[in-house]
């Protein structure tokens, strides 16, 4: 068994755009900038726009963080968003989910321009995606794409089995999977809360993709032997004995699943840093896009 380590990749992929960027300034050009909209307070998610700002920081990006209040109307929210679409100075932005109820999720991931919608989400970018042509793949199946390139897992002729049909992971992954190239070309099935014989289909598939969000849901005799299992899930779970007060665990009962996997991702450590590397790597390709049509 070997552990898809997304902590080391990360970071190699980091040091690699670090060299990028250093080019840049040697060259006299205008490094990326990414910028990051959050409406409220939530906890996990500033801990989540800190992290991107802070790995800007060390590969030489720009950035920019806009704190909004929980109170921001959607008009308000859709007219900062314009502002960042017309700003020349910002290659990529992204605006951080979830939020706050009285603000429709999918008119703001409209709003966005696709040209600088760096998070893969907006329709335009979706559907290049699905009909294999040049775009910003979501952050997080491309940071398992790259995952499962780089420790050269096969893919071709095998059954993936994707748990989950979320747009941000679940049915982009499964479009990714089967698309020609590698890695791709397997035969997907994707699972969902409908499902029958869930438990059947599993137990089939070569290489599992867990983006259920349900914690220890994938257990060892639902996987068959040598089976590629990525968890994408990471769910904070109550626990009073820790310091913190919870713990962090993933879809996958790792303990004992790790026992019959060929490759297993850990959660925390595996798929999550992954997702803020990818989103770098979209903010670098909107870099050069915007250098190569000027």
């Amino acid at each position: 068994m070997e552990i898809l380590d997304g902590k080391k990749v990360s970071n190699d992929i980091k040091n690699e755009i670090a060299a990028e960027v250093a080019k840049m300034k040697e060259n006299g050009e205008k490094v990326p900038h990414l910028a990051a909209i959050i409406v409220g307070n939530d906890g996990a998610s500033l801990t989540y726009v800190g992290s991107k700002v802070r790995s800007c920081e060390r590969i030489g990006f720009e950035s920019t963080l806009i704190k909004m209040p929980s109170t921001t109307s959607e008009q308000e929210l859709l007219k900062k968003i314009d502002e960042l679409n017309y700003d020349e100075n910002i290659d990529g932005f992204i605006v951080q989910l979830p939020l706050p109820d009285q603000i429709d999720t999918q008119e703001v991931i409209m709003a966005i321009h696709p040209d600088k919608d760096v998070d893969g989400f907006h329709p335009t970018n979706f559907g290049k995606m699905a009909l294999d042509m040049s775009t910003f793949i979501p952050a997080t199946p491309f940071g398992i794409l790259e995952l499962l390139e780089r420790y050269n897992v096969d893919t071709k002729g095998k059954h993936t089995v994707v748990i989950g049909r979320s747009h941000i992971v679940g049915r982009p992954m499964s479009i990714l999977m089967g698309r020609k190239g590698w890695p791709g070309n397997s035969t997907v099935t994707l699972t969902h809360s409908h499902t029958k014989n869930i438990t059947q289909i599993i137990s089939q598939a070569d290489i599992v993709i867990s983006a259920l969000g349900v914690p220890n849901f994938l257990k060892a005799e639902m996987v068959k032997d040598d089976a590629v299992v990525i968890d994408v899930g990471i769910t904070r779970v109550p626990d009073e004995t820790r310091e913190r007060g919870y713990y962090i665990t993933g879809d996958v009962d790792f303990e004992n699943v790790s026992k019959k996997a060929s490759y297993i991702t850990p959660v925390p450590g595996g798929v999550g840093p992954m997702t803020i590397a990818m989103l770098l790597k979209n903010t670098l390709l909107a870099r050069e896009r915007h250098r190569t049509r000027k």
